[in-house]
Formats: C-alpha cells, sequence, structure tokens
C-alpha cells in the first residue's frame, strides 16, 4: 500500500459546535492515525493575515500567503497544540475573532484551492481522521468513511460558551449564538464547497449526545466501514 489513495481516510465533517474536533482526535489517537484539523489551517492563515496586514477578502494575497506558511500538528493527536512557524498559536486561533475570520477566507475560491493539496499531503501511512466541513466531499471524495456531526444551533453555542468559559476566555452566550447561525449561512450558501454532508456519510445527530455517547456511535462507524 504505497501510494497516497490507498491510505485509509476517516472524514469526520460538520458545523462548528458539533463534536467533530473532539471526536476526529479521540479517534485518531486511538487507531494511531495521523490527524488534520482542517479548520485550523483556515483559522491559521486569517490569523497570519491579519497579523501581515491583510485584509481578509485579499483573495489572492491570502491563497499567496497560504503556500509559505509553515503549520504544524504535532505528534501526539491527542493535543490541541498548533504551531505557525514554530510559535505555539492554539489559544489565539480558538478566539471567536479567529473563527470568523476563518468563515470569511474559506468561501474564497482561490483561497480553498491553494490550501487543498496541502491537506491532501496529510494523507500518510497508517491512516488519517481529517475533520473539518467539505474532508468527505472535496478534500477526500474517496474516503472509506465519511461522519457528518451536527447539533442544534443552541446546543453547539452551549458548548462553545461552556468551552470559552473554562479556557479563561470571555464569551457571551447571544453573541456565540449569532455568530454560529451567521457562520452555518455563510458555510452552507457558498458557491465552492459549502458545508453538506456528503451523499455517502453516516449523519449524527450529537444535540442529545454527549462526548463519549458520540464517540462510541463514532467507533461503530469506523469498524463498520472499515472491516465491512
Amino acid at each position: 500500500m504505497s501510494s497516497a489513495c490507498s491510505v485509509p481516510v476517516i472524514a469526520i465533517d460538520g458545523p462548528s459546535g458539533s463534536g467533530k474536533g473532539t471526536i476526529a482526535r479521540m479517534m485518531a489517537s486511538e487507531l494511531g492515525f495521523h490527524f488534520l484539523d482542517s479548520g485550523a489551517l483556515y483559522r491559521i492563515l486569517a490569523l497570519a493575515a491579519q497579523r501581515r496586514g491583510i485584509a481578509l477578502d485579499d483573495e489572492q494575497a491570502l491563497a499567496a500567503v497560504s503556500g509559505e506558511l509553515d503549520i504544524r500538528f504535532p505528534a501526539d493527536s491527542a493535543s490541541e497544540q498548533v504551531l505557525l512557524d514554530g510559535e505555539d498559536v492554539s489559544r489565539d486561533i480558538r478566539s471567536e475573532e479567529a473563527g470568523a475570520g476563518a468563515s470569511r477566507v474559506a468561501a474564497l475560491p482561490g483561497v480553498r484551492q491553494a490550501l487543498l493539496e496541502r491537506q491532501r499531503a496529510f494523507r500518510q501511512p497508517p491512516g488519517l481522521v481529517a475533520d473539518g466541513r467539505d474532508m468527505g466531499t472535496v478534500v477526500f471524495p474517496d474516503a472509506g468513511v465519511k461522519i457528518f456531526l451536527t447539533a442544534s444551533s443552541e446546543e453547539r453555542a452551549r458548548r462553545r460558551y461552556n468551552q470559552l468559559k473554562e479556557k479563561g476566555l470571555p464569551a457571551d452566550y447571544d453573541e456565540i449564538l449569532a455568530d454560529i447561525r451567521a457562520r452555518d449561512e455563510r458555510d452552507s450558501s457558498r458557491s465552492v464547497a459549502p458545508l453538506k454532508p456528503a451523499r455517502d456519510a453516516v449523519v449524527v445527530d450529537t444535540t442529545e449526545l454527549d462526548i463519549e455517547a458520540t464517540a462510541q456511535r463514532v467507533r461503530e462507524i469506523i469498524k463498520n466501514r472499515l472491516n465491512p
């Protein structure tokens, strides 16, 4: 199995706050697979653009910068650490401002195309768990396992609010809810790679599920799809 296409991929997509990031990290760690947080790539690009004074609607400049960034995820799939040019930017890219910026730059076709091959390069033996919004539809359409996690906007806002508070970051529930709804609309209506389940994805509504219950459901799906 030397070719990239023979390396198994588990694509876990869904909107912000659906639990896909946490679940994807858990699955990568349990399976010993590599991990790709595609949303972090867009967050990092938005952060880098802001630091360099590049407007978030300057498609050409953003696409050029995306090819220059040294982005690394740690070897430990369970860690949330993300490095940009050797600097730990994990906390910076998890702010609501960074999330809103990521949604804006992700809507630009030139940016998505520039980051496409960078994402596919994460496909290395023994396998990859990829977390994002278009992993199963665009980046890895041949993924052997495609899962789409979702939840009500209110539940996702509650989770995000609690997450920010636990990290000691400022949080306002009403603002988070409004932002999530705006991002959902923007992500699902964009012309390129809109947020939607792949036709062959298993959709899991996590509104009434905690992380462990969601993880168990995802484990069952992976087991059935990888070992039919």
